[in-house]
């Protein structure tokens, strides 16, 4: 068994959200001026998010940094092999766009006071133009094609691992208090599904869906590199961390190590959509416990991104059809966590108001 990283510590479980906290929470919401469970799930992720920012009541969220969003970028080399409807010099020109904050995340973004950061870890491109942070991870210049060798090699995939606690340590020493990671990357909805099915032990035909709008042809396509990439990878499927660098990619393996470094930090993280769930999924496992500290921001239209969900045992905030990627489902999910937390907050007690 391939043994996992631990250069910034070992892993191990991960404790929860402070239950006391949680307690108080709940008992603030239950004293509310609202009628009993009038909140619906807002008042849920009230408590969720007393717990996990450790105080009651909690945080509004809305000083400058507080929420920040993490765009990891990398090639895949299934996108040569008819898994997506664009080609990878898209990776490269996106990156410009959200480093230009023209991207679909960045007006999100800019409209919701949310900071964007994206990193280079493993385009195959050298990005001339953009600035030098943004390749300060950099581990790779793309990953193998999963269905035909290994994504990554353990070094590297250990070495992205890595880049992305690091990367998340940055964050939280930023001022994050809410953190979200984004992804770019033509073809990675395909090394995502291969890793949830892996996980949950399922055919291909249960969790590829279309990524960015592939026609009949090309989801059998996607389909049959899935499930070859699963039958190639079956000896290491009980492994995570092996199954991260055989199935996976250097800018997955960083949004795993980021998952991983936040909930052992104590930091909450809003997830995005299929990859970043993907992601979650496979944090979790290295990480028994991580997902306690995770929320869902939306339900993606990719079939593995719902799957996923269901075995952390997390519900969407929001189901808008979104299958833009970047972080941008988190992104408009930012809205209604500071609405739950604000409601917590500023709404009277009813003890307050009878005579």
């Amino acid at each position: 068994m391939t043994a996992s990283p631990a250069l910034l510590g070992p892993l191990g479980p991960v404790a929860p959200p402070e239950p006391v906290v949680a307690g108080l929470a709940a008992d603030r919401l239950a004293g509310l001026a609202t009628p009993a469970g009038a909140l619906g799930r807002l008042g849920d992720l009230a408590v969720w998010a007393s717990a996990a920012l450790g105080s009651v009541p909690p945080p509004l969220l809305d000083g400058p940094g507080e929420v920040r969003l993490v765009v990891l970028a990398g090639d895949h080399g299934v996108s040569a092999h008819g898994v997506s409807a664009y080609p990878a010099a898209i990776t490269p020109a996106m990156v410009h766009l959200v480093v230009a904050g023209r991207s679909g995340v960045s007006t999100l973004a800019a409209a919701h006071g949310v900071s964007v950061r994206v990193l280079d870890v493993g385009v195959d491109d050298d990005l001339d133009g953009a600035p030098a942070a943004v390749r300060d991870h950099k581990v790779t210049r793309g990953s193998g094609a999963i269905h035909l060798v290994d994504a990554l090699s353990h070094d590297d995939a250990t070495a992205a691992f890595e880049a992305g606690r690091v990367v998340a340590r940055e964050e939280v020493a930023a001022g994050g208090r809410l953190l979200m990671t984004g992804d770019l990357g033509i073809g990675n909805t395909t090394p995502a599904a291969a890793l949830v099915a892996a996980r949950l032990g399922l055919p291909a035909d249960q969790v590829v869906g279309r990524g960015t709008g592939v026609d009949d042809e090309g989801l059998a396509r996607k389909t049959a590199v899935v499930q070859a990439a699963l039958d190639r990878t079956l000896d290491v499927h009980d492994d995570p961390f092996a199954t991260l660098a055989a199935l996976g990619s250097a800018d997955l393996a960083a949004a795993v190590g980021f998952l991983v470094e936040a909930a052992g930090l104590g930091v909450p993280v809003l997830l995005d959509g299929l990859m970043s769930v993907a992601c979650a999924l496979t944090a979790d496992a290295l990480a028994p416990g991580a997902a306690a500290w995770f929320a869902a921001g939306h339900r993606s239209t990719e079939p593995a991104q719902s799957m996923a969900l269901e075995k952390l045992g997390l519900e969407p905030l929001l189901d808008l059809g979104l299958r833009l990627g970047e972080g941008s489902g988190a992104v408009a999910a930012v809205p209604v966590v500071r609405s739950a937390v604000a409601l917590l907050a500023g709404t009277a007690l009813l003890g307050d108001v009878l005579p």
